[in-house]
């Protein structure tokens, strides 16, 4: 056995697959064969839904198939409402998602049938509720009516509705149309390889997920576009917030929104789009200087550091623009993630191999137990 050793397994090729892959060099994030950005500017997400779990773009007709499939299965499960009204209201929202999606697992009749053809109408039904659970969730712990979906409006849009309870314009719904496609699908990071591992073990769609969500609620994965809202409203100014920054470069802290595992020093194109996005939002919205703000903090950076933003950074203040509560912005994440993830389960099961990698053991060796005594020298001794 090889004792080759990569902290953090970087750069191990993991897993084989046909879903999406990173090319750093030419910076594209190809899905299925497409450029991840030319989906965003001329696709909705229902077009990439389909091109994920069904290995090619649907058509106008088997797009809105999609739609009507979603909205078929739309509604929580009586048990699982009453429930999310349970938490208490300290509740972090990732906590309450992966309850929930667990729980949720036990009223599906097809929980246990791993083929490719159940898998994908569990993925559908995780499309219709994992929204529904993100808002509710959120709903019920604040103590804010539920808002139902309403069947006039496309998933977008219903998926933004439900949050804010607000019917939200055009613009806003290409928007967040456009952002739960750049966050629908990454390759392999780590709450996708969780989802893997789990489902090699041939574990059902639902658990994998679970394991995503509780990988994802970690802060060195998910939670960066909450930090850095927060620290955006912390500064409140352009000056302010270069300040800051500068502030927390010199005490070497981390600057939430920047560098990449994968990128490196190259920009995230997914980043760039939602940068164009908040150029039109920020006036929209009459809040220029959220936008302002945002680029200079960017150019700070790369000054300072040599590093880009990425996808987080940006879409950040988007969501806050669009009326989600920061407290969301995670769980909205990984509402969008959910059909990448069924993707990745659905190709682990149907070409499964168990992940069971070995270690550099690091411990002491040869060591024996202290004399020959053992724990009771007679039988006279038990009592």
């Amino acid at each position: 056995m090889s004792d080759h050793y990569l902290p953090g397994l970087e750069h191990v090729i993991a897993s084989e697959t046909s879903i999406s892959y990173l090319d750093v060099e030419k910076e594209e994030i190809v899905i299925r064969g497409y450029d991840l950005m030319e989906l965003a500017e001329q696709m909705t997400y229902l077009d990439v839904v389909g091109l994920l779990l069904e290995g090619e773009l649907p058509n106008v007709t088997r797009r809105q198939a999609i739609e009507d499939q979603i909205q078929s299965v739309y509604g929580l499960p009586p048990n699982v409402r009453a429930m999310l009204h349970l938490m208490p209201d300290r509740a972090d929202m990732m906590d309450v998602l992966r309850t929930s999606i667990s729980a949720l697992a036990s009223f599906d009749d097809e929980l246990d049938d791993r083929s490719l053809e159940a898998n994908g109408r569990k993925a559908i039904r995780l499309l219709a509720k994992v929204p529904q659970i993100v808002a509710y969730g959120y709903r019920a712990i604040t103590k804010q009516p539920l808002i139902e979906p309403d069947p006039k409006l496309s998933y977008t849009a219903n998926f933004l509705y439900m949050i804010t309870g607000t019917i939200p314009s055009p613009m806003e719904v290409a928007i967040f149309d456009q952002s739960l496609i750049v966050y629908s699908e990454h390759e392999l990071p780590n709450s996708t390889f969780t989802a893997r591992v789990i489902a090699s073990t041939q574990s059902d769609i639902y658990g994998a997920l679970v394991g995503a969500v509780a990988s994802l609620k970690g802060t060195l994965h998910g939670g960066a576009n909450e930090a850095v809202m927060h620290m955006l409203l912390e500064a409140g100014s352009e000056a302010d917030l270069e300040a800051l920054i500068r502030s927390k470069l010199a005490r070497k802290e981390r600057i939430m929104g920047f560098g990449h595992r994968v990128y490196m020093r190259k920009p995230d194109p997914r980043a760039l789009l939602m940068k164009e996005a908040l150029s039109k939002l920020a006036p929209a919205c009459q809040q220029q200087e959220l936008y302002d703000m945002c680029v200079r903090g960017e150019n700070v950076m790369r000054t300072e550091k040599g590093l880009h933003p990425n996808l987080d950074y940006y879409a950040a203040p988007v969501y806050y623009l669009l009326g989600i509560p920061i407290e969301m912005f995670t769980p909205v994440f990984l509402a969008a993630r959910t059909v990448g993830i069924s993707a990745h389960v659905m190709e682990q099961h149907a070409n499964n191999r168990l992940f069971r990698p070995r270690v550099r053991y690091t411990g002491a060796r040869d060591l024996h137990p202290p004399g020959g005594d053992t724990l009771l020298e007679s039988e006279d001794e038990i009592v």
